[in-house]
């Protein structure tokens, strides 16, 4: 805020919208009513994002690719990760922030997973975090569960895995991998998940997840089935060059984007600032000459 100028009126303060919690999404889905999910990770983007209506705030390890610029997500920082969580958490209090467990945060030990998931809660103020995981991971988000930490299950496409498979893949296209991501889902959700997150499979097998699960599960390409969706904000934005099927723009902030500082660029150029907000009294200014004058 400059010198002179009135102070920025904070969206979150103007709402006065009932904050939305984990009781809420389970509540609405057991009512069948969807909940909108996007990525965020910056506290501005999350006013406008929760003052628009959007349930779930997903700090995502996408970080790494949409603003470290990595070509991978396991690239994310922990510790960058918390601070973009609270960030997030500040400028949306009454969404669902969910913070995402960035590559070997939790896949090493488990009481370090543990207390990670904890530095999320504590120092990110988030309401909950989410980890890739099959069934082997359900020891895991027992001890998580019952260290009070609510656990989201990510199954199907694993993204932190991409390596293993020679990158990013669709999963459960085959009756055997369709059955293990049952299984999965299952086994985490008897755990203690909170929710379920199921990423880049046939809508039929969300749709089997969704009917035996008795928890929310949000969908990132896993068709309508699912209580919630999820997207990376940049995708819906169109400010990605390339983007999966799923998550076609919304609109071409990108281009958008692009006309404006070309015409930035243009203003800059021609001094088409506008005019000047800061002025000097006449008679400071000739002060100011007399000064100069001889100053050496």
């Amino acid at each position: 805020m400059g010198p002179g100028n009135p102070p920025r009126i904070h969206l979150a303060v103007m709402t006065t919208a009932k904050p939305t919690t984990l009781r809420d999404l389970q509540r609405m889905s057991r009512q069948g009513e969807k909940f909108a999910c996007l990525t965020c990770y910056d506290a501005t983007t999350a006013r406008w994002l929760a003052g628009a209506g959007v349930h779930v705030l997903l700090v995502g390890d996408t970080a790494a690719e949409m603003i470290l610029g990595h070509s991978s997500t396991v690239h994310a920082p922990l510790d960058f990760l918390v601070m973009l969580t609270a960030a997030v958490k500040r400028g949306a209090p009454g969404s669902v922030v969910m913070a995402d467990m960035p590559f070997m945060s939790y896949q090493a030990d488990d009481a370090e997973g543990v207390r990670n998931a904890g530095r999320f809660l504590t120092e990110g103020n988030a309401d909950c975090v989410k980890i890739e995981a099959d069934r082997t991971f359900a020891p895991l988000v027992e001890k998580m569960a019952r260290a009070g930490i609510p656990v989201v299950a990510h199954v199907g496409s694993r993204p932190q895995q991409a390596k293993m498979k020679g990158g990013y893949m669709s999963a459960g296209r085959t009756a055997e991998g369709a059955m293990r991501i049952l299984h999965d889902a299952a086994a985490l959700e008897a755990a203690g998940a909170c929710m379920l997150l199921v990423e880049a499979v046939p809508a039929e097998v969300a749709a089997m997840i969704v009917e035996r699960a008795t928890v929310p599960v949000i969908g990132c390409g896993a068709g309508t089935a699912c209580h919630g969706q999820v997207v990376v904000l940049q995708d819906m934005l169109g400010l990605t060059h390339w983007q999966p099927a799923f998550a076609q723009p919304v609109v071409r902030l990108g281009e958008q984007l692009d006309a404006a500082a070309r015409t930035w660029c243009d203003r800059v150029r021609t001094g088409q600032l506008g005019d000047h907000p800061y002025t000097i009294a006449p008679d400071e200014l000739a002060r100011l000459q007399q000064l100069a004058a001889h100053a050496p």
